[in-house]
């Protein structure tokens, strides 16, 4: 299935189930529409069981005439019990085949969306509102699209039936129930656009609430007791959120109920009305009995079950709205697709005058940046947080793609390189690297996605994790490096902080990159210790193009040639010997930082 890019309507309600589930969905609906059948078809069966029985009791009809009449009851009772396991069956069924496609259409089209949009916080929820249960909404949407068929076929017989016998009562039910059709409808799109607003308080909530109960932040919690202010910080969120929501609900509800209590008011009166016609004979008990439940039914139905699915209606519809602005998100073409093998050759990289923006905001992060790297060197990048290094991998790697001035691979354009060359050529261990909670040799196969799995691939694993320094820790797992990592599985062994930043660079160096790019994953640990890890890194990818990206300058001795990045522009350039000699920012930055490594 694929996200088209297109205007959603209330008939995809019913396409999309059929398309990704068809048997199931037929059966479903099949039931549905049946059960706004049966209720009709069973007040005329119950009126026939009932005069019978009235006439055999009088002795005005033999006793056999009982049971054509007892046996359609018992039929239209087993009928109802069956079909309620069939559609919850019929609807299970439905709604897993919606989470292998529907979910899976969506996750691809999530994954191709160009990569500010998750920089962007209004985009962010409207994806987070999109992508949230999608399968269970679609399913919910058509359950009720069909339920509110059904329930206008059961009115639509109820009405006949009564309006045959008494038909003023029918027209006045219909004429007061119109007006909570229009009210449903609008509190329907109320309450969804009130989801809208409280989405952002419910990502707050969550994030606090993974906090307070999460295991990444165990320890501290522990330690710090920050459990009871994290708790109120919590509850102010959910409180926010709950509160928005009941006053939206509350509103609408008290105005469609009050409504509803007329339309009961209206069934009092039918049965009052009803009396005297069954009591002269002008109407059968069976029928007097047949159409009081009728009309109970039909003013439960118009008042409440169908002004309920017309509600749940109008927040379906809503969500379409949201899927078509999803759907109409610019993407990356080729961003799902994996790193071309073998990599491209690299020769040279080079920042012509780029300047960069992030969207949404004025000030340039980047600011007429130039520089030019080549390969077989070892090159790093410094300067204060904030200066625009990262920001720098971004745009080498393709994340973001506005910018003004050049960006050169081989002399050739960036824009020139599709993104599945352009991923063959850079391995990156970012700052905040992924723990995947898989086994240890799929956290470091992840790195080369499209490796067979083969002895040779097993070799360069079990290479790679002695480079990084990891043998010793693999052999100590349970499972050597079959293992599973974290504690979501039964079995799984946790990482220490350090052998977790190896597996990241393990994962980096499996792949056959051209050049290696170390954004500062090693912040976490003690100038020292990020000195000696570097030390080791650039033994490991001699003959490799690397980069470097610190604001700590432990790592900048190793490194050929030294970018000094400030205001968006390389300021300083050259070895480590010669940035101290001349005395500049980088000067002043180490001898600031000297006592560190000391």
């Amino acid at each position: 299935m694929i996200i088209e890019k297109r205007k959603y309507g209330i008939f995809d309600l019913i396409k999309t189930p059929l398309t990704c589930a068809p048997g199931a969905a037929i059966l479903a609906g099949l039931q549905i529409i049946l059960a706004g059948i049966v209720p009709t078809v069973q007040v005329v069966v119950t009126a026939r069981f009932l005069d019978t029985a009235v006439f055999i009791g009088e002795n005005r009809a033999p006793l056999n005439l009982i049971y054509p009449a007892l046996f359609a009851v018992v039929i239209l009772i087993a009928y109802q019990w069956i079909s309620g396991e069939l559609a919850k069956f019929a609807q299970i069924r439905m709604e897993l085949a919606l989470r292998e496609k529907f979910r899976t259409a969506l996750t691809e089209r999530r994954a191709q969306l160009l990569y500010k949009y998750i920089e962007e916080t209004e985009t962010w929820d409207l994806i987070s509102r999109v992508t949230n249960n999608p399968e269970g909404r679609l399913k919910t949407a058509y359950i009720d699209l069909l339920h509110m068929a059904s329930i206008m076929i059961r009115v639509a017989g109820l009405l006949l039936l009564l309006l045959m016998q008494v038909w003023w009562a029918a027209v006045v039910i219909f004429a007061v129930s119109l007006p909570l059709f229009v009210l449903a409808v609008r509190s329907g799109r109320a309450t969804y656009e009130t989801s809208r607003e409280v989405i952002k308080y419910e990502r707050k909530y969550q994030y606090l609430s993974e906090v307070l109960t999460g295991r990444e932040a165990v320890e501290e919690r522990a330690l710090f007791g920050y459990g009871e202010e994290v708790n109120k910080l919590w509850l102010d969120q959910y409180e926010t959120a709950r509160k928005i929501s009941l006053r939206a609900e509350r509103k609408w509800f008290i105005k469609m109920k009050s409504g509803s209590l007329l339309t009961a008011l209206v069934s009092v009166i039918v049965v009052l009305v009803l009396i005297n016609p069954v009591l002269s004979g002008a109407i059968t008990t069976g029928m007097f009995i047949a159409l009081i439940n009728a009309a109970f039914a039909l003013v439960h139905m118009m008042s409440w079950s169908l002004t309920h699915y017309i509600d749940e209606l109008a927040k379906h519809l809503e969500y379409l709205k949201d899927l078509s602005q999803f759907a109409a998100l610019e993407e990356t073409a080729g961003a799902t697709a994996v790193p071309s093998f073998p990599p491209p050759a690299f020769a040279s990289l080079e920042f012509k005058e780029v300047r960069f923006k992030y969207p949404g905001t004025a000030n340039y992060v980047l600011n007429g940046l130039s520089f030019r790297i080549e390969a077989g060197r070892h090159y790093a990048f410094v300067g204060l947080n904030g200066a625009g290094k990262t920001t720098i991998i971004k745009l080498i790697t393709g994340l973001y793609n506005e910018f003004e001035g050049e960006i050169l691979i081989n002399g050739k354009s960036i824009a020139g390189y599709e993104p599945s060359r352009l991923k063959a050529l850079f391995s990156v261990v970012h700052q905040d690297y992924a723990r995947y909670y898989i086994t240890l040799k799929d956290n470091i196969k992840l790195g080369y996605t499209n490796a067979p799995d083969d002895e040779e691939t097993a070799r360069r694993i079990q290479e790679v994790l002695a480079r990084m320094g990891l043998s010793a820790s693999a052999a100590r797992l349970p499972q050597g490096i079959d293992t599973p990592l974290g504690k979501i599985k039964a079995g799984g062994q946790d990482l220490s902080g350090g052998e977790w930043q190896r597996l990241a660079m393990a994962r980096a160096l499996l792949k056959p990159a051209s050049l290696l790019i170390l954004d500062e994953p090693t912040a976490a640990l003690d100038p020292l210790s990020e000195s000696r890890l570097y030390e080791e890194f650039e033994a490991i990818s001699r003959g490799r193009t690397t980069i470097f990206i610190s604001h700590r300058l432990g790592s900048t001795k190793l490194a050929d040639e030294i970018f000094v990045i400030h205001n968006g522009q390389v300021v300083e350039k050259g070895s480590h010997a010669q940035l101290l000699a001349a005395n500049g920012i980088y000067a002043a930055m180490y001898e600031s930082q000297r006592s560190w490594y000391q």
